[in-house]
């Protein structure tokens, strides 16, 4: 089976989880400024959120441009990876109406490293199929950044119940950690510019 339809299936629901959570963000009554303050817990936790939607997608277009072909396997490992994506607008939107409180920053987390997680079975299920000499494989390498963000989650979620502040500070922390270009799938497509 080809990528496209994957990947178009793939891009359709992210585009439609994005629209989701924007459309949690209620307009305020009033033309005033202040009248967004109130507002700050919702639009801070949709901008986190949109931002790690963001760094999913850009990554799983790499990860599934660097693979050849798309098994039964994968289909099924990506829909595994979707339906933790899914549930982020879910726990955004909790966790931004009650002002970060503990029980939604956590669930957040667990949102955040169940997708992790699946990311990861999806990543392992296409090096499997295509080979540990694979362009994937090779990209990947030894995946530090993939190592060290459910770690990051696995703290930040017991954190949300002693200072929740933390536990934002740390998933903001990951995000930042892949904010910066992963350029190793890139650099091991054949078409790829040399490196200066």
């Amino acid at each position: 089976m080809g990528k496209d339809r994957l990947e178009a299936f793939s891009d359709g629901v992210i585009a439609i989880i994005i629209t989701i959570m924007v459309l949690e963000l209620k307009v305020p009554h009033g033309a005033e400024v202040r009248s967004l303050a109130p507002l700050w817990p919702v639009f801070s936790s949709y901008v986190l959120s949109f931002i790690y939607i963001g760094i999913y997608w850009n990554n799983h277009h790499h990860m599934l441009h660097a693979s050849k072909r798309v098994t039964g396997a994968i289909l099924w490992a990506n829909l595994h990876l979707l339906f933790w994506l899914s549930l982020v607008p879910f726990v955004t939107g909790w966790m931004g109406e009650n002002h970060f409180a503990a029980g939604p920053t956590a669930l957040y987390g667990v949102i955040l490293l169940m997708a992790a997680i699946a990311y990861w079975i999806l990543q392992r299920t296409i090096i499997t199929s295509e080979g540990s000499r694979s362009l994937l494989a090779a990209a990947v390498g030894r995946d530090l950044k993939g190592k060290i963000s459910p770690l990051i989650y696995a703290i930040a979620v017991p954190m949300a119940f002693v200072q929740e502040w933390i536990a934002c500070a740390l998933y903001a922390l990951v995000a930042l950690i892949w904010l910066v270009p992963d350029r190793r799938i890139e650099q091991k497509l054949p078409d790829a510019p040399a490196s200066a």
